[in-house]
């Protein structure tokens, strides 16, 4: 049950690189279970040996077609194992990786591969060559394309090869030169360019952040120090490993010896916790907010005394954690009830997460602190934390030291601080990127003088040394009375109603804040039934019902009300589906783009906020 962190001598005597740190911990514990996933509805296993094997075979496959130190290669496709083995594959052979996002827009996908220099391209299956074909083909200088699939590869296509191709050519090439994988294993220095991954950018084009191995190292390390990972885990991988957040916490649940199981889509993950029962977890905000809304409008459907105990359930779970949170006493007849909610209510919730999870870390955007609360009480721990792609994962809440609303506090090797100006969070350590690749002026922007980098995310330090987020700074926008707005700490509030799919905060420039809001419409429907609303019509024609607005706009104000009287939304507008990438709206990580959402609902910003 030792992690790295109770024996970091053994690892400090090994180079401190991406794949050795994996390939010594595969085959220190080499597990059945080192990483499984599910095809065909049943499980396969693989354990830590035969990890290595296949991960240094495809590394060969790839040197017999000529990929080198230095070479950039990217890979567009969904969690899966086949990521993993050519990610440490290319990293194994001192190349470059260059993730891409599935959700990418097309356009973007082609700048990033001819940004980057690609020289080849993996590909997953059919689904993702359907969507990235155009940019792909339009790309000459890639020399090969690779597909996991072998029924995906393109009539016609004379680049396009499959991985068991790739796989068979190293069994001809181990002839010519068997051992190009070892030493280019004993070559790999820390300093050595690990990937290139292209930030979503909420406005202009993607930036492509260089990260050594010293920078995952460092994480590594500092992570596996800061939480209790223990090789006994077993993790589930939902979140896309194009992403920085999933792909560093996979190098570091590698490191300690967790079992890990891969999830390609959302539609699997219910019956993925099921199954694998989760000991540790990462997870976004938008997730807990799904899951937190099915309980809820489960909990009110079932009727009678049922709903009565549920809701009397939530009130008490939340009383409860929030002294508990605030360090208030707790009363032994509060204690008590919680005890009675956690027997007859919570430990469903538990189940519904495999029963076995020790704690979640929740990543990518604020978490309020009511849904915090709500699985609180039912005993599922949710650790928020912070990061970013230019300097990977940089603090986090410790189960033993968890506030509500804290991002944490750093870990070990890296500094953080509030800038005095403007409030801006700054970030310095061994975790920071080398810089942009191919733009020098964005990184001497993005990094001072100093070593630290410029987040460009407003917070505060409270006395005990843990970090909060407020909003970003290019996010904060001034009503026409001058006061500043946060969007993001409104938006967090708005997102724990049940009837709220997605909401965007606006009103800049104008004499009030408003919301767009697109509703869960099924919810509404329901809601709108029940006091007895006639809910006929398409969803363009339900936007426009005053019934409908009300409903949603009594929801805002009440949510709302604990705010400053001008940070307060008091009219919405709904929409009638949700934003997308495709249409420009969000960035592949879900981050809506402001300025785009600005200018195309400007009319209807102008009703609810005054122009």
């Amino acid at each position: 049950m030792t992690n790295i962190a109770e024996n970091l001598i053994g690892f400090d005597q090994i180079p401190q690189t991406i794949p050795h740190y994996c390939f010594e911990s595969f085959r220190r514990h080499n597990k059945r279970d080192a990483l499984a996933y599910k095809v065909e509805g049943v499980w396969n296993y693989l354990n830590g040996e035969a990890v290595i094997e296949r991960v240094k075979h495809i590394a060969m496959g790839l040197a017999a077609l000529g990929v080198k130190a230095g070479d950039h290669v990217a890979i567009i496709s969904e969690n899966r194992p086949e990521w993993s083995f050519v990610d440490l594959a290319i990293l194994s052979l001192r190349a470059v990786n260059v993730p891409i996002y599935t959700t990418q827009a097309v356009e973007q996908i082609r700048f990033i591969l001819e940004d980057s220099g690609a020289k080849m391209l993996f590909v997953s299956g059919k689904k993702i060559w359907k969507h990235a074909e155009e940019a792909i083909r339009s790309v000459e200088r890639l020399e090969k394309l690779i597909f996991f699939d072998d029924d995906a590869i393109p009539a016609g296509e004379s680049k396009a090869i499959s991985l068991t191709e790739v796989e068979s050519g190293a069994d001809a090439y181990k002839k010519i030169d068997a051992d190009v994988v070892e030493r280019s294993l004993a070559e790999i220095d820390a300093a050595d360019l690990a990937t290139i991954i292209y930030t979503s950018g909420t406005t202009g084009e993607p930036k492509g952040v260089m990260l050594t191995h010293e920078n995952f190292v460092s994480n590594i390390v500092g992570i596996s120090k800061g939480l209790p990972i223990r090789s006994t885990d077993r993790s589930l991988a939902v979140l896309p490993l194009s992403h920085i957040f999933e792909r560093t916490v996979f190098y570091v649940l590698c490191s300690n010896g967790v079992s890990i199981h891969y999830c390609a889509a959302f539609d699997q993950l219910a019956s993925h916790l099921a199954e694998v029962k989760p000991t540790i977890m990462t997870a976004v905000p938008r997730l807990f907010e799904q899951v937190y809304h099915k309980i809820v409008k489960k909990g009110k459907a079932a009727g009678g005394w049922k709903t009565r105990l549920f809701d009397w359930s939530l009130v008490v779970g939340q009383e409860y954690w929030e002294k508990k949170d605030k360090r208030e006493r707790v009363s032994p007849a509060l204690a008590a009830r919680h005890a009675v909610a956690n027997r007859l209510v919570f430990s469903k919730w538990r189940e519904g997460v495999g029963g076995s999870l020790r704690f979640f870390v929740s990543g990518g955007a604020p978490l309020s602190k009511k849904l915090s609360y709500a699985f609180w009480a039912a005993d599922i721990q949710i650790l928020q934390g912070y990061g970013m792609t230019e300097a990977c994962v940089t603090c986090a809440n410790r189960p033993e030291d968890n506030k509500v609303g804290a991002i944490g506090t750093p870990f070990e090797g890296i500094e953080m601080k509030v800038a005095e100006k403007d409030g801006e969070v700054l970030v310095r350590g061994k975790n920071v990127m080398l810089g942009y690749y191919n733009n020098p002026e964005a990184t001497a922007l993005a990094i001072d003088a100093d070593g630290y980098y410029h987040t460009g995310d407003v917070g505060y330090k409270d006395l005990d040394g843990h970090f909060y987020i407020t909003d970003r700074l290019k996010d904060l926008f001034k009503l026409s009375n001058g006061k500043y707005v946060a969007p993001l700490q409104v938006e967090s509030l708005l997102k724990q109603s049940p009837l709220v799919s997605q909401p965007v905060v606006v009103g800049s420039g104008r004499k009030q804040v408003g919301a767009l809001i697109v509703p869960d419409w099924e919810a509404l429907k329901e809601a709108m039934k029940e006091e007895g609303v006639d809910t006929a019509g398409t969803r363009e024609e339900l936007c426009e019902n005053p019934y409908f607005i009300k409903r949603m706009q009594r929801d805002a104000i009440d949510l709302t009300r604990e705010l400053s009287d001008y940070e307060r939304v008091k009219r919405v507008y709904l929409l009638p589906r949700e934003f997308s990438i495709d249409k420009g709206e969000m960035t592949p990580t879900l981050k809506i783009k402001r300025n785009v959402i600005d200018e195309k609902y400007e009319e209807a910003i102008d009703e609810i906020c005054g122009s």
